[in-house]
């Protein structure tokens, strides 16, 4: 089978691999280019544990295929700290308890970054219905909204700051 050559853009930086046709953006973060933070859970698009942020949308990174990064800007777990400084997410997470087996986390904070980024002020029914797709089977659901909630409103304080 003939590998194909990607060019693209990961967490900011320019990125190029090879891959086979078949393999999905989820096989070459964790299998090639050792970006182990986003996590493998159904492989078929259910759980959200591999959402990653493609041109500006979430997607399950099971579902699109390698070849399909072409040209364009992925964000990963690994991207959202500044260096050693996690983002407000991630220390919301870990003050609210959020997390526990930390399969889903990486998806959830994703997720959760690319909807404070619309909308930086969302009501637990926003954060509730734009979580939907990212199931947690050992927390529950509750940690994780109000981790959101407390990482929204500790972003806006630093805005207006």
């Amino acid at each position: 089978m003939q590998s194909i050559h990607v060019r693209t853009k990961i967490n900011g930086q320019a990125a190029e691999f090879l891959c086979e046709p078949r393999q999905s953006l989820l096989e070459v973060l964790r299998d090639v280019l050792r970006l182990t933070g986003t996590k493998e859970g159904c492989n078929d698009g259910n759980c959200g544990a591999c959402t990653v942020e493609m041109d500006g949308r979430i997607v399950p990174a099971c579902l699109v295929l390698g070849a399909e990064a072409e040209g364009a800007d992925i964000l990963t777990i690994e991207g959202i700290a500044e260096g050693s400084a996690l983002h407000e997410l991630q220390n919301a997470f870990l003050e609210g308890a959020a997390l526990q087996c930390g399969v889903c986390t990486p998806g959830f904070i994703v997720a959760s970054k690319a909807l404070l980024e619309r909308n930086p002020d969302p009501s637990e029914e926003e954060i509730r219905f734009w979580l939907a797709n990212n199931l947690c089977r050992c927390t529950g659901y509750d940690k994780i909204v109000r981790s959101v909630q407390a990482a929204a409103e500790k972003m806006q304080q630093e805005t207006t700051s």
